[in-house]
């Protein structure tokens, strides 16, 4: 019996374009997941791992959509071809099917380490650019979720002995940052 062709697209913000992730790949299926790849918590990346049956293959654009650091990227493949469950990497054309040479497992290793590798550099050349935005006094962080008259009101009602949770539901923020409003009213 042959399985079935899964894809995985990921993407970090909403306005990137996942379509051409998979662009004339034929797949039986696609979970789309727009979320960072920092770490592996992501609802769609879940649903294909649940989802997913011995015989079938994931195929994903490259290494880095399906993992940013190399522990990650190992735990997924193994945990994929432990499963009997083929992942095709389209970029690097790469295949993995847990019948790996050591060859194969070098290039999971090399490449996954690359791709960690770019986004600390990414990260780097972020907080360098935030550095100097903030001397020029070009950068002042993220706009305010709250007016301070909603502020006061948010401050007023919690200190009332209102609950936090439904307070942040209400202001449509999330709890810490709820807390962090209260903290800065002190």
């Amino acid at each position: 019996m042959l399985g079935h062709r899964i894809g995985y697209v990921r993407v970090s913000s909403f306005d990137q374009n996942p379509e051409r992730q998979l662009e004339n790949i034929q797949v039986d299926k696609v979970f789309t997941d727009k979320a960072s790849g920092k770490d592996t918590q992501r609802p769609q990346l879940d649903a294909l791992l649940s989802f997913v049956r011995e015989g079938d293959t994931v195929v994903v654009h490259s290494m880095d959509r399906l993992a940013r650091n190399l522990d990650d990227l190992r735990h997924l493949v193994q945990q994929l071809t432990r499963r009997g469950i083929h992942i095709e990497f389209v970029k690097e054309h790469l295949t993995f099917t847990g019948e790996d040479s050591p060859m194969a497992t070098l290039m999971l290793s090399v490449m996954g380490a690359f791709a960690e590798f770019e986004r600390a550099l990414i990260r780097e050349r972020q907080r360098e650019g935030i550095a100097l935005a903030k001397q020029r006094g070009a950068y002042r962080g993220r706009k305010k979720a709250l007016m301070p008259e909603q502020v006061a009101e948010l401050c007023r009602r919690a200190a009332a002995g209102e609950k936090k949770a439904q307070l942040a539901r209400e202001f449509n923020i999330s709890r810490e940052t709820l807390y962090q409003y209260l903290k800065t009213d002190d």
